[in-house]
């Protein structure tokens, strides 16, 4: 009976333990963060695309946590603007830093 009480107990414990390794910290994401964020940086990437007015391969995307980073090069002020516009309007950002600067 005690032998069955341990086992019981050490498998509880390494299921705790197989859980709390997904949890994410201040500076690392859990699994289920890193692909949210992953779907947020190939959503704002595709409206991106997806505006004829901007050159989507002069901006980068990253994103953690939903912050989303951009960062590059455009070609005038108004596109700084409309990029960060269409980042903000992807579900699941919370927050846009803008470092896209004009040639």
């Amino acid at each position: 009976m005690k032998s069955t009480h341990y086992i019981a107990t050490a498998c509880l414990s390494a299921a705790l333990l197989a859980v709390a390794g997904c949890a994410s910290t201040p500076k690392q994401e859990g699994t289920g963060e890193y692909v949210d964020d992953s779907l947020i940086t190939t959503k704002v990437k595709a409206g991106i695309f997806n505006e004829p007015t901007l050159k989507s391969t002069e901006i980068n995307v990253e994103t953690f946590k939903g912050k989303v980073q951009l960062s590059g090069f455009v070609a005038n002020p108004a596109d700084i603007a409309k990029a960060a516009e269409i980042a903000r309007n992807v579900k699941g950002v919370t927050e846009v830093k803008n470092d896209i600067r004009v040639k």
